[in-house]
């Protein structure tokens, strides 16, 4: 028997399966349907950490004063006093700590930056305390993560020239701010030369920041931003700068040191841990209903099998082989995953939109994706080709494992026997 025919008949049995059927269908439908749910937030999950991260990144890291420690537990009172205190130490970064970062392997630039709060008057508005940066106009846009949406950035040569964020420019003076338009900062009049994607900073030359920022005078950096060559190298750079950093500053023992050094891959690579633990274990979770589908299958094919003894006979006795039945029925069991799986898929998708809909951020399919914040991760759902074609196979699969066994009990039945079975 051809398997065209073998299909047809397997196909011919599932249409005209009984209401039991359909009810083991439903199962691994819920089930496949909570696996891509899963796995397809899991993704936009993942997907919404590294954009974010992107945008600070994960090539950047970061140096700025003070570090911080946990004191541990201890006893007082005469009773048991527990908690974690935080002990905060701080010294100004300065020239010096550049010149020690410059000499670390693996860094390609290192760029020290100031930060302050200024009233800011756009049109006859002022906004107080706003975020003012000071940068290293022959560093900055080698080193910087932000992208332009129009004008440039800043350049040898500029003095009261500014960089805006897109918060700046459209919300936060009731009036869009454009290339040109004059700011006034401080007490000072600034030239809008750039603006940027995203974010409410505005960025100036650090000689004219130190000028105009309150906090921000002096030979001192709030921060140092380092730009690395190798991301996989990132953890011993990070060890190689504190190491350098700590004989500068003439720090002997860890427990005093008094500055930090942040590592948004290492920060990246703990949230991707965390998320694959979560999704393993709710997979996990979801595996059960699988199991519970297999089962619904393989006593589907087994009340099949008895249902349909006479016939099995009758196609034997018209010659039929044992592998043609043994065909008929394994196909027929796979028929029935397949078509859970396929229901899963759409009924999984639906929920991750539904999921994402509710947190506020869109669902993406094949090959798109959310916007969000890290608080908003799980908002976000990918649901990847892969992913499909993945639980599909594995729908078709759980099908005809759990009828393997039914579909040789039937191969296996005596032409004569079938025939005489009622």
């Amino acid at each position: 028997m051809r398997l065209k025919k073998s299909f047809q008949l397997a196909l011919n049995l599932l249409f005209h399966s009984k209401l039991r059927s359909w009810l083991t269908i439903i199962g691994i439908i819920i089930g496949m349907a909570a696996v891509v749910a899963i796995i397809s937030i899991s993704q936009g999950a993942e997907q919404q950490l590294q954009q974010r991260l992107g945008s600070l990144g994960a090539d950047v890291l970061t140096i700025t004063p003070g570090a911080s420690r946990a004191s541990g537990i201890g006893f007082g009172g005469g009773g048991f006093g527990g908690g974690v205190s935080t002990v905060t130490t701080q010294k100004n970064l300065t020239s010096k700590d550049i010149t020690a970062i410059k000499s670390v392997p693996n860094v390609e630039y290192v760029m020290g930056s100031v930060s302050g709060r200024a009233d800011v008057s756009f049109s006859g508005k002022t906004s107080s305390n706003m975020n003012c940066q000071g940068v290293d106009i022959s560093l900055w846009k080698d080193i910087t993560t932000e992208t332009l949406t129009s004008g440039r950035f800043l350049t040898t040569g500029d003095s009261y020239a500014v960089v805006i964020g897109s918060n700046v420019a459209n919300s936060i003076f009731g009036k869009t701010i454009s290339l040109n338009d004059k700011l006034i900062i401080g007490g000072q009049s600034f030239n809008v030369v750039g603006i940027v994607e995203s974010g409410s900073s505005i960025y100036m030359p650090i000689s004219v920041a130190r000028n105009v920022l309150e906090n921000a005078e002096g030979d001192f950096f709030s921060s140092i931003s380092v730009k690395i060559s190798d991301v996989n190298l990132a953890n011993d750079t990070v060890n190689l700068i504190t190491n350098r950093l700590m004989l500068s500053r003439g720090i002997l023992q860890a427990k005093k040191q008094d500055f930090s050094v942040s590592n948004p891959a290492a920060f990246q690579q703990t949230i991707q841990q965390t998320l694959g633990t979560m999704t393993l274990f709710l997979g996990a979770i979801a595996a059960i209903s699988l199991l519970v589908g297999a089962i619904g299958i393989a006593n589907t094919m087994f009340t099949s099998v008895l249902e349909r003894t006479n016939d099995i006979g009758i196609m034997k006795a018209i010659g039929a082989r044992n592998k043609d039945v043994l065909s008929i029925f394994l196909l027929n069991s796979g028929l029935i995953g397949f078509i859970g799986g396929l229901g899963g898929v759409i009924l999984g998708s639906i929920a991750s939109t539904l999921v994402s809909s509710a947190a506020g951020i869109g669902t993406s399919v094949a090959g798109g994706r959310g916007s969000g914040g890290l608080g908003n991760l799980f908002g976000s759902s990918y649901v990847s080709p892969g992913l499909i074609i993945g639980v599909l196979l594995f729908s078709v699969a759980i099908g005809m494992i759990a009828g393997i066994i039914p579909a040789i009990r039937a191969s296996k039945l005596s032409p004569v026997d079938a025939l005489r079975y009622e």
